[in-house]
């Protein structure tokens, strides 16, 4: 594994790039998720197929996407990526992504969803963070839809504390620590038996996804015990696994099913925590520095905590 590849911290009036890498996205919530980022101070450049639209439901070529995404990185006046949303088309990307050109211009990428594939590729090829958390036109865009605290720790170089607060709630009692890695569970588990698939020793491992039904949890986190990829995970940490319910059944069901497989794992497990597919506030979550993780016992009047060791920037 490489050692972390730490982008510079940015201030207020640093110019974002905004790209789109996967989906195309609704022209208004572009444009919301725009005025955003300059609420926040920045000044964000609305890259040329950020916009576009490409059959059936990409916003460009591969061509396009790839060369908006390098573009973004390698202009010296951009300091921080921005994408639009995710939906789907980030794999075509990974074969020709210039993962040795985006290490010699590091800067926070910021993503989740389809993204996750990117991200966890560039972790593994080059140590470069990812920063998992808020995009233009799925969250940026809504009066609530960003953790302003995370968002700001994430970027300036704050170490990000997640807690009740933003939706953690306890599974498995324990402490662990480990490098944070992980993102979108059905993205990862589509890695497997590919060279992208995503390096997972010696981490807390955030898993998080949107419209799974339990048994399709099940399913996916039994792909990844199967192919070995929980093997060395010192700590879990699951997302607000929006709508991944059954119609009818216990809505308890999903963390049932989560113990359930993984009934050997020794270590904490924690659930709930607010990024990615969220219903609001989305936490910006570093992957690749160290965190603890605290899963209290359910009766110690303590909350559960992910607490990040180290900044994401220098």
């Amino acid at each position: 594994m490489h050692q972390p590849l730490k982008p510079a911290a940015i201030a207020p009036g640093a110019k974002v790039a905004v790209v789109a890498p996967a989906s195309n996205a609704k022209a208004e919530r572009i444009e919301g998720g725009i005025a955003a980022l300059a609420r926040h101070g920045y000044r964000p450049i609305l890259y040329p197929h950020a916009a576009g639209r490409e059959a059936p439901y990409f916003s460009g070529t591969v061509e396009d996407r790839l060369s908006d995404l390098h573009e973004a990185f390698t202009d010296p006046d951009i300091e921080a990526v921005f994408c639009t949303r995710g939906g789907y088309g980030s794999n075509y990307l990974l074969e020709d992504l210039d993962v040795d050109l985006i290490a010699e211009n590091p800067k926070p990428f910021f993503g989740y969803s389809d993204l996750t594939i990117i991200q966890s590729y560039l972790l593994d090829q080059t140590g470069l963070i990812g920063f998992h958390g808020p995009m233009v036109a799925a969250d940026l865009y809504r009066n609530d839809g960003v953790d302003e605290a995370s968002f700001s720790d994430a970027l300036t170089g704050g170490k990000v504390l997640a807690g009740e607060a933003q939706g953690l709630r306890i599974l498995k009692p324990g402490r662990a620590q480990g490098t944070v890695r992980g993102g979108c569970l059905s993205m990862l588990v589509s890695t497997l038996g590919t060279p992208f698939a995503p390096q997972t020793e010696n981490s807390v491992l955030f898993l998080e996804d949107i419209g799974a039904k339990p048994y399709q949890v099940d399913r996916m986190l039994r792909q990844m015990v199967l192919a070995g990829k929980f093997d060395g995970v010192t700590g879990f940490v699951f997302g607000e696994m929006l709508d991944c319910i059954s119609p009818g059944a216990n809505p308890g069901l999903l963390d049932d099913v989560i113990l359930r497989v993984l009934d050997w794992f020794e270590g904490p497990i924690a659930v709930g925590l607010r990024s990615g597919h969220v219903s609001r506030g989305n936490v910006t979550l570093p992957l690749g520095i160290a965190a603890e993780l605290h899963v209290p016992e359910p009766d110690a009047g303590e909350q559960p905590v992910l607490q990040y060791l180290e900044a994401a920037v220098e």
